[in-house]
Parts: C-alpha cells; structure tokens; sequence
C-alpha cells in the first residue's frame, strides 16, 4: 500500500488505539506493524479469527495471556550457555500455568469459536516441567530439599552458625571481656558474629578487626576462636553455592530440553494476543465484520469514522461496477474530506483483519492500491508549492491507478486559477473512471457537478446543509447536488433581499433555481422602512464617494475587464478604490470598476489556508518559516 496515502489517512493511529488492546509487548508490536493485505484468502481469515474472538469476549470477561517478553528473554539467556535465576525459573512456572489456563479455557469455548480454539491444540502438555520447577523452588527461591545434597548442607550451615553466634555470646558474657565492651551483647557486621570492643581495649581482645564505628570510639572484633567456627561456616556457604548453582543449571537444562514446545506455546499465545486485541478494539468501536468482495461493490452502511468517537456522524455510500465515481459537494467545513477518509480507513482496517465502525453487511472490494490526496502533501524537501506538489502526486496516481484501486481526491484542482484548476480537475477524473478505478472525489467547482449527466460512471452526492441553523448538519445526501447557499445565508443573515436579487443576477444561477425567498418579502414594510431611515444615509455617502466599492476578499477570484482574465484578489481597496490583483503571476493595482467576482475565495479554499503559497515566492516563504521558528542575525526579508 501507498505509505503517502497510510499517512494522509492517519492510519498509524487506528493501529495505535488496536495496540494499545495488547498485553503483551510482542502483541502491540505486532499491530503496530500491521499492513492491510491483498490477499482475500489471508484477509477472510483474519477477519474469521476476529468474529470469533469477539464472540467470546461478549460472554467472558478476560482471556488468560501470559506476559510474554521475560520468558521468551529467559530461553534467549538459557540457549547462550547462561543458568537461569530462581526469579525467572519462578516466571516459566506462571507462563506454564497460563498455557493451562489457555488450553481449558478455549476447550471450553469450542461451540463459539470453533476455528480459533483449536489452535490451543498447538500448546505441548508440560506438566512434568512445571512440576519439577515447582518442586525445587519455594517463595522465589531454590527449596532446601531441591536436591539431598543441599539439604544436608543447608542443615549443617545453620548448625554452625549457631554454634558461631553461641561462641560469641559466651565471650560476651565472660567477665574476662565484659570490661573492654562498648555494648553487652554481639554484633553481626557483614555476615559474621563480633564484639564490639572499646577502642582503647582494642588489644586486649586477640582476633580481627572486622570494622569500626562512624565515631571511631568502638572496634568491632572477631575472636580467634570464633573465626575458627566461621572458618566452617563460610566453607559450607560456598558449598551451597556451587550446589545451587548446579541445581539452576539442571532445571535450566530441564526447560531447553521443551525449548520447542515453549516456543510453540508462546507463539500460540501472541497470536491469541493480537486476535483479542483486535476484537477489543471492534468492539470498543461497536464495529461489524465487513464483507469482502472482488465485484467492485463498496456498500457501507451507517458508517463513522473512527477516530471521531461520539462526534462521527454515520454516512452510508454504495458504488459498484457500473457507479464507481462518487462526485461529493457541499459546504467548506460541511464532512466532505471526513467523508473519503471514512471510506479509505475502514477499508485499510477490513484488509488488516480489523472490524469497522459500520451496520452489519456493509461491503467493501478488495483494492491492491488506494491512493489519496488531501491537500496537506505539501513536498518541504523539494520545495514545491501547495498545488504542483498536489499535481506532482495525482500524476503519480493517474500513472499507477488500474480497476484495482481506490481513488480518493480533495478539493481536486484547488490552489491555482479556477478556470485552469476546473479543466484540469475534470480531465483527471474522467481519466481515472477511464482506468476503471474506484473513486471519490470533493470539489466546489460546479461544472464538475453535471459530470453524472454526461459521463457514464459518475454519481453525484452532496453534504447536507441546515438553513435553519446555518450549520452543516454532515449527512451525506446520494444522488443530489450540492448548491450554492451564499444566497440563502445572506438573506438569513440580514442582508437586504434587494441587494441578494442584485447579486444573484450577476450569476447564471437565476436562470436555473428559484430565489429561496417569496417575492412579497422582498417589498414588505420593514423593508420599505429600512429604505427610509437609510436614504438620507445613503445621500451623504454619494457626495463623499460617486462610486461604491465593492468588497472583495483576499484570495476571491474575479475577472478583469476589457480582456476578461481571470486573477486574484491579494490586497485592497486603498482609498481610491484599487486592488492588487494577481494576473498570471504577476500583481498589477488595478480598479474595482474593472472588477466582478466569479468565484469567492471560501468557495475555493478551507478557512485557514495559508494564502503565501499563492502570493509569495518560494525564498520568501522559506525565510519567513525560518524566523519564525529562530533569529538568524543578518537575516531580513522583504514583503512582496
């Protein structure tokens, strides 16, 4: 798949909320990883392990998996030749125990899912490792009776050190030493018995300094004859710990011997990691199993997208091989782009194995490409502007897309002259249908509207608009076409009905669709009233100003009278009435008598669009965005 596009879409965060449904480390990795396949048998697989895991999850609460990242640590260990400790020896018993759990535990959900239980089949029975594991350790540690060998030396060990500690007690209790004593009873300093002498006593007392007080008042003294009962001890110390040692190495050995069963079981139980992880996440999301055909038939029903939560308004769409062109118009900010990126997500997550937020029997064909533009492309390293890095990536596409491929463009042909864009944005799609590919497309350009009246394959639809509230209400509306409603929110808004009249007669849109107000409204009394109390107004802004000047906005496209070139609007008016304008490249001042509007600026571009990418030159812009982000001493840059 187009990594340009997984980006776009922002697939790496679908694949990050499924992870984050993993417990274990390999697991998260694993879908973290994830790529949708093109392989329809792999992917109907998937999705089968998927069905059946949720159904499992809707009757149980958890499913016994094993943290599996210090085990598979501790087989690595033990195959370099290295024991294993008793606190790992003490984590292979709790993976053990969990491969038990995993096998009864799916033996008992058989009848739900019978494809997935099957695979705790796979887990070797390893009782017989388990419980020698368990016979030689106790509380995290190697048990006396792990061996007979370090029974008997563990029970000699404690008889001396009895023996040690009741030497140094005596000692303290004879009168011959009571004296030279700092305190009357026996210390232990690093493990060995001493008396603590007063530093001027010191050599009173034969035996070793074992260590001396922060005050150096008192020096803590280790009798000759009980050194000589230590002496026993230590020897035996370090016979315990080459005795342990061999132990650890014994039933290290033990488990290499099933290195292979382990390992076996602790892939069973990573793949069970990422099946449940998935089903969590479908159904966090209460999403379906898609349906996946190669008949070119995308049928979703109701819809969301993903990462809106709450928010996501359902949207059903259905293409198929005789409509696989979907036309999508409406409003700047009405769901259009939420719109193709529903579509391209849910159709990534089908062909990973994932549920989709949508009705039951939604459909989706299975695409060995898909490919989107958004607009948000833009090449830094290359330092191409907004549209030619756009264009650079639709030729890419037009090049690459076959009937295989989901096609999916924003606001196509934005970005540069309208009347240029226009062309080139219908001759892109009539190319891709051409091809046979699968496509949804955003546009404001209405003669890309009538595509579906005259090019076979083209459907048309539009996002809905409530001109109660002035809001979008983001329903998508198949079969219709998105119009113009600058008309009715003016009206809505205030705007005096004479001057929307005035307004639509500059159109052609007068001589296809009604006025959206009735007549009598345009001449009722508030209206002759406000004429009144405003004329005197008016009289008074004649005399200071012959001519109105009417208000364009940056960005507006207009056309420049005697030639009708097409230009945009970059600043103004100034006091005389003059605009720049951008004509071919070039900015000329020019006056709004020689000025009409063809194509408002919010009808061409998102309202946040930064308008330097048309206006500036590419130095500029990289200066600009290089002190904005540091001061550079010297560095200074001159408007344009």
């Amino acid at each position: 798949m187009d990594k340009n596009t997984i980006n776009i879409l922002e697939y790496h965060r679908i694949l990050e909320q499924a992870a984050s449904y993993a417990l274990t480390n390999k697991a998260k990795n694993t879908l973290m990883s994830s790529t949708p396949s093109i392989d329809k048998k792999q992917i109907d697989q998937m999705l089968l392990e998927v069905a059946e895991a949720a159904k499992i999850l809707k009757i149980t609460a958890s499913v016994p998996i094993h943290s599996l990242d210090e085990v598979a640590s501790s087989l690595v260990q033990a195959q370099k030749g290295l024991y294993l400790k008793p606190d790992q020896l003490t984590k292979v018993i709790t993976f053990l125990e969990h491969c038990k759990k995993l096998k009864r535990f799916m033996r008992d959900k058989e009848a739900v899912a019978p494809i997935i239980t099957s695979y705790a089949l796979s887990i070797e029975n390893l009782q017989t490792l388990e419980d020698e594991l368990t016979r030689s350790l106790k509380h995290g540690q190697i048990d006396d009776y792990a061996t007979p060998e370090l029974a008997k030396i563990r029970r000699h060990l404690r008889q001396k050190q009895v023996e040690v500690k009741g030497k140094a007690e005596e000692m303290v209790r004879s009168k011959r030493v009571t004296t030279f004593l700092q305190e009357k009873h026996v210390i232990e300093k690093n493990g060995q018995y001493t008396l603590p002498i007063k530093k001027e006593f010191k050599n009173k007392v034969q035996g070793q300094v074992i260590d001396v007080s922060a005050s150096g008042a008192t020096v803590f003294i280790m009798p000759n004859n009980v050194a000589k009962l230590q002496e026993e001890v230590d020897f035996l110390i370090l016979s315990e710990e080459n005795e342990l040692q061999q132990i650890l190495y014994t039933l290290t050995g033990l488990i290499l011997e099933k290195e292979h069963e382990m390992t076996v079981a602790m892939d069973t139980m990573h793949h069970y990691d990422v099946i449940f992880a998935k089903a969590k996440y479908g159904l966090h999301l209460k999403g379906t199993i898609p349906v996946l055909n190669e008949e070119y038939i995308v049928d979703l029903k109701k819809a969301r997208h993903p990462l809106l939560g709450e928010m996501a308004v359902p949207l059903s769409i259905r293409l198929g091989i005789d409509d696989r062109a979907l036309v999508i118009t409406g409003p700047n900010t009405g769901g259009k782009t939420v719109t193709l990126k529903t579509v391209g997500l849910l159709t990534l997550m089908a062909q990973t194995g994932l549920m989709i937020p949508a009705e039951q029997g939604s459909c989706l064909h299975l695409f060995t490409k898909i490919y989107a533009d958004m607009g948000d492309g833009q090449s830094i390293d290359e330092n191409l502007s907004t549209f030619s890095s756009r264009l650079k990536n639709i030729i890419h596409i037009l090049e690459e897309a076959h009937e295989n491929t989901l096609v999916l463009l924003d606001e196509l042909g934005s970005g540069t002259d309208p009347n240029e864009g226009m062309a080139l944005a219908q001759i892109i799609l009539e190319q891709l249908v051409d091809k046979g590919v699968t496509l949804l497309a955003t546009t404001h350009y209405s003669q890309l509207k009538n595509l579906a009246q005259t090019k076979e394959g083209f459907i048309n639809c539009s996002m809905e608009f409530d001109l109660e509230t002035l809001k979008p209400t983001y329903r998508l509306l198949l079969g219709e076409t998105g119009k113009s409603q600058a008309f009715h929110i003016a009206i809505k808004l205030g705007m005096h009905p004479t001057l929307v009249e005035r307004a639509r007669n500059l159109t052609s849109a007068d001589k296809l669709e009604k006025s959206p107000f009735p007549e009598d409204d345009i001449y009722d009394k508030s209206y002759q009233k406000q004429i009144a109390v405003n004329k005197y107004g008016r009289s008074v802004q004649r005399k200071k100003q012959s001519t109105s000047v009417p208000l364009f906005n940056q960005g507006d496209n207009v056309k420049v009278s005697p030639h009708g070139e097409t230009g945009i609007v970059y600043q103004g008016p100034d006091d005389g009435g003059n605009y720049i304008v951008q004509v071919k490249g070039e900015k000329q001042t020019i006056n709004h008598k020689r000025l009409t509007i063809y194509i408002q600026a919010k009808e061409l571009y998102p309202e946040d669009y930064d308008f330097d990418t048309v206006f500036k030159s590419k130095e500029y812009r990289k200066k600009k965005h290089l002190m904005e982000r540091k001061f550079v001493e010297g560095l200074s840059i001159k408007d344009e």
